[in-house]
């Protein structure tokens, strides 16, 4: 394959989770969560390296057992509590230079994310592909228009918008937020903004039912159910 069309899926899996404890590895309907974002870059069949970027050596472990490369463990600078997936990722595409590994395009996927299928990651490389955008990220709208927003103010509520007040929901234009799953994009545009979430962004727009940040274990157990309702044989 030609060097200026290689592909990369970086899944960053860092250790040490304090809120759910060993939460990259922590079983989520019967395997390994991490196992799920590794499985579906792999069977997408678009990349031409699936890797792990972590900083512990289980993670490594259970990343090559479920089919993904751990070439190389993190710097101590990229696995303190301040590094950013922008960090990460260049770090990551700097070692591939070192050894002569060069990518044109790459995809961030996050470790905790049973709900990115090989169907999606297809669909997010061939559009991004088509279009002349730097990056493709998943978004979900808001369940509540932001614009009806109200803040506490000296112990009272308040409308952020107050213009909005006598507003219909259904006229109100939709917002959305970042689905927290994966990012597609072009390596030197990357290098050239320095961060994933700048330039010329294409939306890939996903249901609320495939979207579920998971912070804490109320947010597991709802993934979980969400999970279970759309693969039955889970």
């Amino acid at each position: 394959m030609e060097q200026n069309s290689r592909k990369i899926a970086m899944i960053t899996a860092r250790g040490g989770s304090k809120r759910i404890p060993k939460k990259n590895v922590k079983e989520f309907c019967g395997k390994p969560i991490l196992a799920y974002s590794i499985e579906a870059a792999v069977k997408s069949g678009v990349f031409d390296t699936v890797m792990v970027s972590t900083d512990d050596e289980e993670i490594g472990r259970i990343a090559q057992r479920y089919g993904a490369q751990v070439p190389f463990y993190r710097s101590e600078k990229t696995s303190n509590d301040y590094a950013t997936t922008n960090d990460v990722l260049l770090e990551v595409l700097e070692e591939y230079e070192k050894r002569g590994e060069y990518f044109s395009l790459a995809c961030c996927i996050y470790p905790t994310a049973p709900f990115v299928t090989e169907e999606k990651l297809r669909n997010a490389v061939k559009s991004l592909i088509a279009s002349d955008a730097d990056t493709l990220i998943p978004v979900t709208a808001f369940s509540y228009p932001p614009q009806r927003a109200m803040l506490i103010r000296e112990g009272r509520l308040v409308f952020e918008y107050p213009e909005y007040l006598d507003s219909r929901s259904q006229d109100l234009e939709a917002h959305y937020h970042d689905a927290g799953q994966f990012y597609v994009f072009r390596t030197e545009a990357f290098r050239r903004n320095q961060r994933l979430m700048t330039g010329n962004i294409l939306p890939l727009v996903l249901s609320d039912m495939e979207v579920q940040d998971i912070d804490n274990q109320t947010d597991w157990e709802i993934a979980e159910i969400k999970y279970r309702r759309m693969h039955p044989e889970a």
